[in-house]
């Protein structure tokens, strides 16, 4: 979990009146920029794990492993893996 940072530390003091105006003693998010921002999962790697698993699930039904038998492997339903399987990559 990310620490908050103390505004008057890091904010020029007319910024810092500016803001006190709408807010004070409380705690506000700054969101980084639009094209800053990083996707879903790509800081914590679920993006990466559920890439491979997709992966192996397609592999796995191509040499012959019918849907029942990878929503048992990998405990999801027959809807999920036909998603995967049926879906764009």
């Amino acid at each position: 979990m990310k620490k908050y940072i103390n505004a008057d530390v890091v904010l020029p003091e007319e910024l810092l009146k500016e803001v006190q105006k709408y807010i004070h003693g409380g705690m506000l998010y700054v969101p980084k920029p639009e094209g800053l921002r990083t996707k879903w999962g790509e800081n914590s790697g679920g993006r990466k794990y559920l890439m491979v698993r997709n992966n192996e699930i397609r592999q796995q039904y191509s040499i012959g492993l019918n849907i029942e038998q990878l929503a048992e492997q990998f405990c999801l339903s027959c809807d999920s893996i036909k998603k995967i399987v049926y879906g764009k990559k």
